[in-house]
């Protein structure tokens, strides 16, 4: 049985799900889904502590097992790119991850593919920016995700702090 635990954030209530052997869940919610409990797991206790580091600015990447769960080939290939090649401190394009995977994805496609990541900042889909901007972002508590984005890469350096 999965286990769920909560964060609270500068930037919401952040969830965490663990199958014992993989973090397969961050969300923005601090209920535990449909067959997940509080029960005692290691993993789970780790997650929160790694997060909790990072957002004390303690930490800048993830050690964790993460199971992305039932994706195409495609769709890991994006995912597993970015896990990889972008670290903190660093953003890359929608186009440029898209080189990056090997895939044949446009950059619209990618947008898609951050959006339905299950494991948000440990897989950090924040980092992901237009050509042109920030993009878009579906993290974060409702109607809050571009201001989410924005904290998170000013809070890693990836952007000068916001003057308002």
């Amino acid at each position: 049985m999965p286990s769920f635990g909560t964060l609270r954030t500068p930037v919401g209530v952040i969830g965490v799900v663990s199958s014992g052997e993989a973090i397969t869940q961050v969300t923005w919610r601090s209920t535990a889904p449909v067959g997940a409990d509080a029960g005692p797991d290691a993993l789970l206790d780790e997650a929160i502590a790694q997060l909790r580091e990072y957002f004390d600015g303690e930490r800048r990447d993830f050690d964790l097992p993460i199971d992305l769960g039932a994706q195409t080939d495609a769709t890991r290939a994006v995912l597993t790119a970015l896990f990889e090649t972008v670290a903190s401190g660093d953003t890359v394009t929608y186009g440029e991850l898209a080189v990056r995977s090997g895939t044949t994805i446009p950059a619209r496609g990618i947008g898609a593919i951050m959006g339905a990541n299950p494991v948000p900042l440990i897989v950090p889909c924040h980092r992901v920016v237009a050509g042109d901007g920030l993009g878009g972002y579906s993290g974060g508590e409702p109607g809050q995700g571009l201001e989410t984005k924005r904290w998170l890469l000013e809070h890693e350096g990836a952007l000068p702090t916001s003057l308002f």
